[in-house]
């Protein structure tokens, strides 16, 4: 079976074809082979010494074993002396504590990387055509001149021998302890042939990458820029350990930096993606210790992406070997959260906090002005002062809005003009529409809250609302004050006399169907915002905590969508505090305080409503801005309600009497609304025309609905209908 190789392998004695000869003949120098070349020599001349002894056993047809061995003389080499210092293979030895023995072990391993031929002679000397790569019994054959020494080096593959300890190379789980593969790290072989890009086992939740940013686009305070760019030079000029945490919301601000910084080391940023990394949990320590490595080895920036998720309960045993594995930096390495960053009595220790806050509304208007003056486009200064007072948005997300709005309007000039031939198709740059502006602005948030809340989309306007003036005043006073919050905080300073409060807090309070979540509409009509609605009902939770964990993601991922949060169903959790009587009762009041807390330091809009205000805790009424009173419409606003009801399409009889019905049922705006569009179905499989008989039957099933009587007075002369 091995009399062919051992023909090829006699044929090449005299001039083997080992990896110094194909240095030799390469004009480019690998840049570690001044280390590995002497590694590789001695190599070459042991298997050529063992070849030479092993061919003359066999042809005399000698005893194997320990006798053979025995005789067996390997010459003495100084391969350790002609090493250099500066090469990487000698930095992997001094940095782990690896004897030369060790190093020659990596040599072996790693041949079969360098030249395919070794795994020939590798198959020839272990006597085996499938066992092309290198075992322990090969190793100690090669590098051991007798029995002694065989059993001495064993040593060198146990859990605590430097090479197996850190990683550098692991056995194959074979039957023996002889016949174990030896298996190294690519990351190992990787660094010492100095082969780029990213390892393959890495590229599922990493990414590296080379960029080419400029300092402009960063909106990160100067000061603090040049001081980062001084702090992460010094560190990786000494080599020193540093920890960094990018805290913000503003996501994209914190990639440039980080890129940038990269860039100020002339280094590559390996990005990880730790909510896609946690994906895996059962190799979570593994991936973990390659990633460290990862960046170690190849001098890397390491960014770490959506630090939170660590927070997360379940997520806490991951958390912890995080930690750990934090206390083994030895780079510049960068944390990215939204939070802040936990204080812990392991890992992180002499971190930096970098805030990344969204810009100033004085800011966010330039932002505005430059990307609409690059596409030569004009607004109103009261529309430029309303996008960049209301929307929240990093430059980027500005930059996004901007072209977005531009195309959308585009679209719609095209879809309007009547297009034949290709040959009319409008030349003249389109005048941005205002509502498309703030759409693509409202597009550019919120969306942490999709899955938090269900957004709604207002249609309502204050021609479609019935309400009492005094209610009517206090809904367009929550408007204006939400228009000048910015001038009154920010250019006024009255941001700096307020440590919580600066958003608006109103509570409706109100039968059901008296209008509390259609005067939400008409305010996110009005101030094209997004509005998304929370049923309180489903996030208070029976387990201790998790009422406060629910809130806490909600107004996490509200911080920065510039949206009104419409709480419903509050009395599941704002009733009057009851006494404690047991360990329940007094976490129940834990969540109000919670709640409260969380409301005012929410710079945004957040309503409340509730069916029984009289439930309502005193102190709770105390942090709210505004509370307002929805009553049932009396008939004057029954009729207004039934007029407005009907829409400008819907064929309506000219004897409907809606005074009738305004003065004759008193019902809410809901009901009306339910009973107007069930006529409507009625009139559409009879007559086609809504009449007072298709009214009439649709009270008649609004009030079975209800489960209330109707009286046979209420319907006077339409008793028969």
């Amino acid at each position: 079976m091995v009399e062919p190789l051992k023909a090829n392998v006699q044929a090449q004695n005299t001039e083997t074809k080992t990896f110094n000869k194909s240095i030799a003949s390469e004009t480019e120098i690998t840049p570690d082979i001044n280390g590995l070349l002497p590694l590789i020599q001695n190599l070459d001349r042991r298997i050529t010494q063992f070849i030479s002894t092993l061919q003359k056993h066999r042809q005399t047809e000698q005893e194997y074993g320990i006798t053979w061995f025995q005789k067996m003389e390997i010459a003495d080499d100084e391969t350790s002396s002609q090493i250099p210092a500066n090469s990487l293979i000698s930095w992997l030895q001094n940095t782990f504590e690896l004897s030369l023995f060790d190093l020659d072990i990596l040599t072996v391993t790693l041949a079969p990387e360098i030249d395919r031929e070794y795994e020939r002679l590798f198959a020839y000397i272990q006597d085996e055509t499938s066992h092309k790569k290198p075992t322990v019994d090969l190793v100690l054959n090669l590098y051991c001149s007798n029995i002694l020494e065989k059993l001495s080096r064993r040593q060198h593959f146990t859990t605590n021998a430097p090479l197996i300890y850190h990683g550098l190379l692991h056995l194959s789980s074979e039957s023996t302890f002889l016949s174990q593969h030896l298996i190294i790290n690519p990351q190992v072989f990787r660094l010492l042939l100095n082969q780029p890009g990213l390892d393959s086992r890495l590229t599922s939740y990493c990414q590296l990458r080379e960029t080419n940013i400029s300092a402009d686009i960063l909106y990160l305070n100067p000061d603090i820029q040049a001081k980062l760019q001084i702090l992460v030079k010094e560190d990786w000029q000494k080599q020193q350990p540093l920890l960094l945490y990018f805290q913000g919301s503003d996501r994209i601000g914190k990639s440039n930096t980080a890129n940038f910084l990269a860039q100020t080391l002339e280094i590559p940023l390996l990005i990880t993606d730790l909510a896609k990394l946690l994906e895996d949990k059962s190799n979570f320590q593994e991936n973990l210790q390659l990633i460290w490595r990862e960046a170690w080895f190849f001098q890397r920036l390491l960014y770490w992406e959506n630090f939170d998720i660590l927070y997360i309960p379940e997520n806490q045993i991951p958390y912890q070997s995080f930690l750990r594995e934090i206390e083994k930096n030895r780079g510049i390495t960068i944390f990215s959260g939204i939070e802040n960053w936990l204080p812990t009595t392991t890992g992180g220790k002499g971190l930096i906090t970098i805030t990344f806050t969204i810009p100033e509304s004085s800011q966010r208007r330039e932002y505005w002005q430059n990307y609409l003056n690059k596409l030569e486009i004009s607004i109103e200064k009261k529309e430029l002062e309303i996008l960049s007072d209301r929307f929240r948005l990093t430059p980027d997300q500005i930059a996004d809005a901007v072209m977005t709005a531009y195309n959308t309007t585009r679209w719609q000039k095209i879809s309007e003009t009547e297009i034949e031939n290709n040959s009319n198709f409008p030349t003249k740059k389109p005048r941005l529409s205002f509502i498309n502006l703030c759409s693509a602005a409202r597009h550019q948030s919120g969306h942490n809250l999709t899955t938090l809340a269900r957004q709604i989309q207002p249609k309502y306007t204050w021609d479609d609302i019935v309400l009492q003036q005094k209610q009517l005043t206090q809904l367009q006073n929550i408007c204006k004050e939400a228009e000048s919050q910015n001038l009154v905080h920010n250019q006024w300073g009255f941001a700096t006399k307020l440590s919580l409060g600066k958003g608006l807090n109103v509570l409706f309070s109100g039968t059901p169907g008296t209008g509390k979540t259609m005067a939400a509409e008409v305010i996110a009509n009005h101030l094209q915002l997004d509005l998304y609605k929370i049923d309180l009902s489903q996030i208070v939770s029976k387990y201790i905590g998790e009422t406060e964990k629910n809130l806490n993601r909600i107004f996490t991922g509200a911080t920065n969508s510039n949206a009104i949060l419409l709480f419903d169903e509050a009395d599941a959790l704002f009733g009057k505090r009851s006494e404690i009587q047991d360990s329940r009762d007094r976490y129940a009041n834990i969540e109000v305080s919670y709640l409260l807390q969380k409301m005012e330091e929410y710079e945004g809009i957040a309503i409340l409503t509730t069916n029984f205000r009289n439930n309502m805790d005193k102190a709770f009424e105390r942090r709210l801005r505004y509370i307002i009173e929805f009553s049932l419409p009396d008939a004057n606003h029954r009729h207004l309600i039934w007029q407005k009801i009907f829409p400008q399409n819907a064929p309506c009889s000219s004897e409907l009497d809606l005074e009738f019905l305004a003065q004759n049922f008193e019902i809410t705006g809901a009901n009306i609304r339910n009973i107007a569009l069930t006529a409507a179905f009625f009139a559409a499989d009879d007559s086609r025309v809504i009449e007072m008989v298709h009214l009439i039957r649709a009270i008649r099933q609004e009030y079975d609905k209800m489960g209330q009587i109707l009286r046979d007075k209420n319907l006077g002369s339409y008793i028969d209908n």
